[in-house]
């Protein structure tokens, strides 16, 4: 039966795993530190013991120097009370010392001390009984045994010395080797940080700055599997959604337009009809009696005020009509013209419209979308001009050296306001 385990950890995982480790490797790093501290707190109660079975056992040969030089009763009873002092020290600390390295030394020491008091109890007999043969082989032997018991303290205390410094310099590596733990594990958490979090919010901030200048392209999605690519993906709905809108509102902007296009539009038709009402009459009146030739110039006429009507209709139809984004070679004369033909009529008496545009100036343009930007400067330029007489001019020449053309339209009005000039190009900005 095979298991689908899952290996993929998202960024939250990421984070309390690793802080999961930190927080282990820092328990175990506290808790061997605290038994190394504990281990030198209770070798250090022992060297402060052992300091004193040291003393003791320096004023023991000192008593027993004087007894065997002046054989007197009170060293005698000096030395005893310090050797009982001695294995009473010692027999307090050996419940403490079992756990320790310095246990069989330990033990060594107390039966030093034993024998040594053995030893002190034959040389006191043999004073007791006065000179003897035995008394100078007891002598040597005391006299060792008291030398081995000063070498066995010395032992003691240099092994506990010894076991602190190993002690010490144990954790010192241990804390070195912590330090080079966490900074690795930091270096290692350094790009993971860069890449999953820091480098997408980049992306994000670099994205809404494009959406801002007007550019909806989406985010490329990384297949991470985790919080960041949910979030670019979020993203990219947001940016589908906002495209979606600002397309609703150009259309809505463009529906606005052809509103306050419509009173224009409206007389322009007239003329034509009138026009052609005019000759139908005319020729119903004549009917049968008019000369052909005179027919026939009315019929044409009428032919030329239908077409008149005609592209009068197509202009606000083309104009209306939504379209994808195509980029064709189209002649900016024609488009300047056809503009021109739908806001004639909202343009005001004393204000003319000047255009030198070249007819044979062709580009690569969407003609429906820059005919919807002639048409909203040339209704701003208008309305800049407050009163009459005025004149808007639209220029149009080809810059060779940079391969684009040079569109220019003046207008004889106030201006636009300084606070105004940073937001000219926002989004349905308006004054």
């Amino acid at each position: 039966m095979a298991w689908n385990i899952p290996y993929h950890l998202n960024i939250r995982q990421k984070i309390v795993v690793s802080l999961t480790l930190c927080l282990l490797i820092v328990g175990c790093i506290g808790w061997i530190s605290y038994r190394h501290l504990s281990e030198i707190e209770r070798k250090q109660h022992v060297m402060e013991i052992v300091d004193d079975l040291s003393n003791t056992i320096l004023e023991i040969r000192r008593y027993e120097k004087n007894y065997l030089l002046y054989g007197l009763t009170a060293d005698l009873d000096e030395q005893k009370r310090y050797l009982e002092e001695g294995l009473a020290v010692l027999a307090k600390i050996a419940p403490e010392m079992k756990s320790l390295q310095g246990a069989p030394q330990l033990g060594q020491l107390e039966q030093g001390f034993r024998t040594y008091r053995q030893s002190m109890e034959k040389m006191a007999e043999c004073v007791r009984q006065g000179p003897h043969s035995c008394a100078q082989q007891v002598e040597d032997e005391l006299r060792e045994h008291g030398k081995s018991l000063v070498d066995l303290s010395l032992r003691l205390a240099t092994f506990e010395r010894e076991r602190i410094i190993k002690i010490i310099a144990a954790l010192k590596t241990q804390l070195v080797s912590s330090l080079i733990i966490f900074l690795a594990i930091g270096g290692s958490l350094i790009p993971i940080v860069a890449r999953k979090i820091i480098r997408p919010l980049r992306v994000i901030e670099k994205t809404t700055l494009r959406i801002a200048q007007g550019d909806f392209s989406p985010v490329p999605v990384r297949d991470t599997r985790d919080e960041t690519q949910r979030v670019v993906e979020a993203f990219n709905r947001m940016i589908a959604e906002l495209q979606k809108r600002q397309d609703q509102l150009v259309q809505a902007k463009k529906l606005s337009s052809l509103g306050i296009l419509t009173s224009g539009i409206a007389h322009q038709l007239n003329n034509p009809l009138n026009n052609i009402s005019t000759s139908c009459q005319i020729l119903l009146e004549e009917f049968g009696q008019a000369d052909p030739a005179f027919s026939q110039k009315m019929l044409s006429n009428i032919e030329q005020e239908v077409h008149r009507a005609r592209d009068i209709v197509r202009g606000l139809l083309e104009f209306s009509r939504v379209k994808e984004f195509a980029l064709i070679p189209t002649s900016l004369h024609d488009v300047v013209e056809r503009t021109v033909r739908l806001v004639s009529s909202q343009v005001p008496p004393g204000i003319e419209l000047i255009r030198e545009i070249p007819k044979d100036l062709v580009l690569f343009m969407d003609a429906q979308r820059i005919q919807q930007v002639f048409l909203n400067m040339i209704m701003n330029a208008v309305q800049a001009i407050d009163s009459p007489p005025g004149a808007i001019r639209i220029t149009a020449r080809l810059d060779e050296e940079n391969q684009q053309a040079v569109v220019t339209i003046e207008d004889s009005g106030s201006g636009i306001e300084e606070k105004d000039l940073a937001r000219i190009f926002d989004p349905f900005f308006t004054t």
